[in-house]
């Protein structure tokens, strides 16, 4: 499938209707979300026939790229059980098959390596300091293969060496920076939209954990 054919698809699914902002849900738009999953795959083959995560998958933008992507298998999890309603019907516009499962991904227990490659776009830690990071570490106890991640370019440094140092990384990668376009959804904020560079980090775990 083609990067445009991709975003377009993605363009076409339902965001949220009531947004929580304790949760930090921000939709991810089909710009970043097609861009994230087609590199994946294209430059590293960690889609195609892969099964795949999607952690905090909200309305399940990320899911559903991986899903027309071909994965063998894509698995969304969200605490929100609003978010996971409108994941489903997203799933059923495009005729794909995702399973959507309803838990806190801080406290996931998925016995043994069973997921090849997890795709996030974690709260940033705005509201509750640390939640990008707990997202994080989940994430490398899960993944075989590769998680992929957006977080603010500002945290840069942060997440390299909490990556490498605390989450048992073998390698922790800037792929690209985008421009993250944070909608005004919330009543504190003041202006129509706020333009925020995300790094797309690619993170190899070890495999002897």
């Amino acid at each position: 499938m083609k990067l445009k054919q991709l975003e377009g698809l993605l363009g076409d699914l339902q965001q949220f209707s009531n947004p929580k902002v304790e949760l930090e849900q921000y939709p991810t738009g089909p710009h970043i979300a097609s861009r994230m999953l087609f590199t994946a795959e294209n430059s590293y083959g960690d889609i195609t026939d892969k099964v795949v995560a999607d952690f905090g998958c909200g309305c399940g933008t990320l899911s559903a790229a991986a899903s027309l992507l071909d994965a063998a298998c894509v698995i969304g999890f969200d605490i929100d059980p609003e978010s996971l309603e409108t994941a489903a019907l997203n799933a059923e516009d495009l005729e794909v098959e995702i399973d959507f499962v309803q838990c806190d991904i801080t406290k996931l227990e998925l016995k043994g390596r069973t997921v090849d490659t997890v795709v996030m776009n974690p709260p940033f830690g705005t509201r509750k300091k640390g939640a990008d990071m707990e997202f994080l570490s989940a994430a490398m106890k899960v993944a075989s293969q590769a998680v992929y991640s957006l977080h603010k370019t500002s945290t840069r440094e942060h997440i390299k060496r909490a990556a490498l140092r605390d989450f048992n990384a073998k390698s922790a990668e800037v792929i690209c920076e985008l421009r993250y376009d944070l909608p005004k959804l919330y009543k504190f904020h003041k202006r129509k939209e706020v333009d925020i560079a995300v790094d797309l980090w690619r993170f190899e775990p070890r495999q002897n954990n």
